[in-house]
């Protein structure tokens, strides 16, 4: 979820105060319902609406944990001209989150909750107690906030929710997982691979139970400058040969490609033979794009033989 929008019943101070006392105010108040159920796609789900639906609406039936807690700023970057990468160092040792789900953003002085996908592994927050945001640049107030106001040192407070996850637990039967994300749907995307990335690297290091199939990523944007995470992901191929691997997909290229990226760059969208030598029983595929992409992808899917209950996908607006 790139960014999204609440409006609730209490000021933001007063959520603040509830951080600090690690309870949720006026909850019956949100009518935010939850469920533990993996959201999937299925015969009948459409993601086109007549209207567009704030933040709160359209996650309503998303499992939400049920507290909240404060987090500071410790490092701002910009990941591209558009994006800013935020660390937020999080006090909570009880704070935890699964790879792909996201945050209420609770500014202090902003009546406007964002809401925004997570781009770090759970294993950051494990080790360092970081957690990493990566937020384009809108009119939206919280993104607008980020990206002019927020200084190091800032507070706000978070709350993990959502039903699009990898969490592999020791003893499940190993899947591969092709990851196909579209311009800053990479964020959810990015936290999967990375949590994959520190899953090998446990096993390898630690004698670790999980039992890991391969992970390939497709991911789409209009250039090589909007392509968040490459460094990164290139970063993980080398890591981890044949285990991670990576198609970035370019559309309104104009400027040449540097020759680290050049073996990796396929110029146009992603495609029906890029994607069907993937379908395989034990494949799982994980989407996250504008719902125009999400709806293209999921039906080429469909079309090439993948069973609804192996698509899932995380929209962002």
């Amino acid at each position: 979820m790139a960014h999204a929008t609440i409006y609730v019943g209490c000021t933001v101070p007063q959520l603040l105060r509830g951080a600090q006392s690690r309870i949720f105010p006026s909850y019956s108040s949100l009518g935010v319902l939850r469920h533990s159920a993996f959201c999937y796609c299925t015969g009948n789900s459409t993601i086109k609406s007549k209207r567009k639906m704030d933040h709160l609406e359209r996650t309503a039936n998303n499992f939400r944990q049920e507290v909240i807690t404060q987090a500071k700023v410790c490092g701002i970057t910009s990941e591209s001209e558009t994006v800013k990468r935020l660390r937020l160092a999080i006090a909570n040792k009880d704070f935890t989150f699964k790879a792909g789900q996201w945050v209420d953003f609770f500014i202090p002085g902003v009546s406007v909750v964002g809401g925004f996908s997570i781009c770090s592994s759970p294993g950051l927050l494990e080790r360092e107690g970081i957690l990493e945001l990566a937020v384009k640049h809108t009119v939206h107030p919280p993104a607008h906030w980020i990206h002019t106001e927020c200084t190091l040192d800032s507070e706000v407070a978070l709350r993990v929710g959502g039903d699009f996850f990898f969490d592999p637990q020791p003893g499940d039967s190993p899947v591969n997982l092709v990851l196909i994300a579209g311009g800053v749907g990479i964020n959810p995307l990015f936290s999967i691979l990375l949590h994959i990335a520190d899953l090998h690297g446990y096993q390898e290091g630690k004698g670790n139970r999980h039992k890991l199939g391969t992970a390939k990523l497709y991911y789409s944007a209009k250039n090589t400058s909007e392509l968040l995470f490459k460094k990164n992901i290139l970063g993980l191929m080398k890591e981890f040969p044949g285990k991670i691997t990576c198609c970035f997909h370019v559309t309104q290229q104009r400027s040449q490609i540097c020759k680290e990226l050049q073996p990796h760059i396929t110029e146009g969208r992603i495609s029906e033979k890029d994607l069907k030598k993937h379908v395989s029983n034990d494949t799982s595929w994980y989407i996250c794009g504008p719902p125009p992409m999400i709806e293209s992808i999921s039906k080429l899917l469909t079309n090439i033989g993948v069973p609804r209950n192996c698509i899932f996908f995380e929209k962002w607006w």
